[in-house]
């Protein structure tokens, strides 16, 4: 495509979740929220946002169609995808968080915190969150 030409539309797969390719930096993140539907993409730019400023030297990439997030000389420590009716955010290594995140996973250590869009958690307790787990050593695949 050359200067000028339309984008093609991102593709939303199941629960709303958009499609967007594998790749380092802010802007494919910035693509995966700015095509997060309705209130979604809010919450996507409040996350983001908030992990920017609790965590200096963020590191950002998208991979397996979710928007990841990591410590500067780490591995990641959080990541979010959409589903129907809420954001899942995932944090690797969320048993060591002080509250932990409270949902449950089958990966020892993964917790996760489901955003609905009424959700009352604070500011202050995801940027908590983000900074106690930009701390740990992270995931790396």
């Amino acid at each position: 495509m050359g200067d000028g030409a339309a984008q093609k539309p991102v593709k939303l797969l199941s629960g709303g979740n958009p499609q967007i390719a594998k790749g380092d930096g802010d802007g494919p993140v910035q693509a995966y929220i700015a095509a997060m539907p309705g209130w979604k993409s809010a919450a996507g730019a409040r996350i983001d946002r908030l992990a920017a400023e609790a965590v200096p030297g963020l590191r950002k990439a998208v991979r397996w169609n979710s928007a990841f997030y990591g410590a500067p000389d780490g591995g990641w420590f959080l990541a979010f995808h959409c589903f129907t009716n809420y954001v899942k955010l995932t944090f690797f290594d969320g048993t060591s968080l002080v509250p932990p995140p409270p949902g449950p996973s089958k990966t020892p250590g993964t917790r996760y915190y489901d955003l609905y869009e009424s959700d009352a958690v604070t500011d202050d307790q995801l940027k908590d969150w983000f900074r106690q787990a930009a701390a740990l050593p992270g995931w790396t695949p």
